[in-house]
C-alpha cells in the first residue's frame, strides 16, 4: 500500500538531505508495508539509483547466517548451547556456545588476525581457525556485549561442517532462492554501485576495493538490492514457514544481552540487533563494507519495515545510515498509524470455551476472558487483554502470551461438572469475589 502524498515527501526531503550533508556519491531508501515494497527515496547520482541497483549490505550479512544457524537448530543438527569445540574441535576457544557467539555475548575479540580483513582477500576456514589463540577472549562471557565478526566467520565454519556446503551456496539454497532473492549475491553483479570513500577536504572519490572475504564472508560479504532486501524485511517481519517457523524468528528477537546499559535503547538477539525508540522496538542491522553503508530496521507488530544504502564510507556520509532508517520507519509509523482490523460477528463457540467466559475473580482484581477465533481463551483485567491461553486437553490449557507464558491453567468444576475456578498456576480465579478458593 502505498504511502500517502505528504508523508512520502517528507521521507524524499530527509533522503535527500542526508545523502547531501553526508556528501554520499547516491542513497537508497525502500519502505517496506504488508510483505511490499511501499515508497523508494533515492538521492545523487553517481550513479543514479534505483530499487535494483546492487549495493554491498555489510553485517546485514549477519541476519541470514544466523537464520541458516536456526534453521539447523530446529533440524535437530545443532543445540544453541554446545560449545563451539563440539562442531569445531581444537580450538582455543572450544568452550564457547553458539548462542553466544550469535548475541554478542560470547567476548570474542571482534576481528582475526592479520591484516583488516574487509580490504583484503580472505582466507579459508582453515587459515581462520589456525589464527585463533587463547587470548582472543576479550572478556568473559555474558560479562558485557562485545561486538564480534569473528564470532560469525566461526558460526560459518559451524554450518559448512554440519552441512557439508559451502555458507554461499547454503545460502543460496536455504533462503536466497526460496524468498525469490536473485539479486542478493556473493560477488557484485552489474548493475552495482562502486563504492568510495570521500575525501574530507577536496570532496574528491576513493574507490575501495570490492573483496572476497573468504571465510568471513559469513560476516558481511553480501551484496543486495532495496527491491531484494525488502524481501529480507518482509520475511523479518512476517516469515515464510517454510524457510523459518515463525516462533523461532520471534525467539531470535528476544534480548541476549543489553547493549547499552544505561539508557537500554540497544541490544542485539540471536544475530538481530534491537532497537527501542519510544514505546516501539524495531529489530534489524546496519552494515558496513569499505565503500559502504546499510541499514535494516523493521517493527515487526505492524509489518513495517526501512532498508537504506549509501555508496560511500567515513563519519560524515555513513555512520548516520541506520539512524535515517530508523527515523524513516518512526516517522512511518507515527504518521500512518496501522488501522485496527474491522469487527466480524464470530462463530458460535465451542461449548468448553463458552463456559470459561465472562467475568472472573482473583485478589480483589476483576479479570475477563473471551473466545478467540481461533480456537484460543484470551483475557486479562478488564481492558487489558494480555493472556492467551490454548487448549492442551481437558479442562487443561497452555499459557502463550504474557506473564503467565508456559504456565498451565486447569480447569476447576463442582460435582455437577460445572466450572467453578480455574487454577493458574496455583492461582486460583473464582466467579465472585467473595468465593473462597
Amino acid at each position: 500500500m502505498a504511502l500517502l502524498p505528504e508523508t512520502a515527501r517528507r521521507i524524499d526531503a530527509l533522503v535527500t538531505q542526508a545523502q547531501a550533508e553526508g556528501h554520499g556519491p547516491s542513497a537508497a531508501l525502500g519502505v517496506i508495508r504488508g510483505g511490499s515494497l511501499a515508497h523508494l527515496a533515492l538521492a545523487g547520482d553517481h550513479p543514479t539509483p534505483d530499487a535494483d541497483l546492487q549495493y554491498r549490505i555489510g553485517s546485514i550479512s549477519k541476519t541470514m547466517t544466523a537464520v541458516l544457524v536456526m534453521q539447523q537448530r530446529d533440524a535437530g543438527r545443532l543445540a544453541l548451547d554446545d560449545p563451539l569445540d563440539r562442531h569445531l574441535p581444537g580450538t582455543p576457544v572450544g568452550a564457547l556456545t553458539l548462542r553466544q557467539l550469535l548475541g554478542h555475548a560470547s567476548g570474542l575479540q571482534r576481528e582475526p588476525d592479520g591484516r583488516w580483513w574487509e580490504r583484503t582477500e580472505g582466507a579459508d576456514l582453515a587459515t581462520l581457525v589456525a589464527g585463533l589463540t587463547p587470548d582472543k577472549i576479550a572478556h568473559p562471557p555474558h560479562h558485557v556485549y562485545h561486538y564480534s565478526n569473528l564470532a560469525y566467520g566461526l558460526l560459518g565454519g559451524v554450518l559448512e561442517r554440519i552441512t557439508g556446503t559451502p555458507w554461499a551456496e547454503l545460502l543460496r539454497e536455504r533462503i536466497l532462492e526460496p524468498l525469490g532473492m536473485r539479486r542478493t549475491t556473493y560477488h557484485p553483479t552489474e548493475p552495482y554501485a562502486r563504492g568510495y570513500v570521500v575525501h574530507p577536504w577536496h570532496d574528491t572519490l576513493r574507490e575501495e576495493p570490492r573483496t572476497d572475504t573468504g571465510a568471513m564472508a559469513p560476516a558481511g560479504q553480501l551484496w543486495s538490492t532495496v527491491a531484494d532486501l525488502a524481501r529480507w524485511a518482509a520475511f523479518l517481519a512476517d516469515p515464510a514457514p517454510d524457510v523459518l517457523a515463525p516462533a523461532t524468528l520471534t525467539e531470535m528477537c528476544a534480548p541476549v544481552v543489553i547493549s547499552d546499559l544505561d539508557s537500554w535503547t540497544s541490544g542485539h538477539g540471536l544475530g538481530v540487533e534491537l532497537y527501542r525508540v519510544g514505546d516501539r522496538v524495531y529489530v534489524g542491522h546496519g552494515g558496513s563494507m569499505p565503500g559502504y553503508v546499510a541499514g535494516l530496521v523493521v517493527h515487526r507488530p505492524s509489518r513495517t519495515a526501512v532498508v537504506d544504502f549509501v555508496n560511500c564510507y567515513g563519519l560524515r556520509a555513513g555512520h548516520h545510515v541506520v539512524e535515517l532508517a530508523r527515523q524513516v520507519l518512526t516517522l512511518v509509523l507515527d504518521a500512518e498509524p496501522a488501522l485496527p482490523a474491522p469487527w466480524r460477528p464470530a462463530a458460535p463457540p465451542t461449548a468448553e470455551i463458552a463456559e470459561l467466559t465472562g467475568r472472573w475473580w482473583w485478589m480483589g482484581v476483576e479479570y475477563e476472558f473471551r473466545p478467540d477465533p481461533a480456537g484460543d481463551l484470551v483475557g486479562g483485567p478488564l481492558g487489558r487483554p494480555v493472556l492467551r491461553f490454548t487448549p492442551e486437553g481437558p479442562d487443561r490449557w497452555r499459557g502463550r502470551s504474557g506473564s503467565q507464558d508456559g504456565e498451565i491453567l486447569t480447569v476447576l468444576r463442582d460435582e455437577a461438572g460445572r466450572p467453578v475456578a480455574l487454577d493458574l498456576a496455583t492461582f486460583v480465579f473464582t466467579r465472585t469475589p467473595d468465593q473462597e478458593p
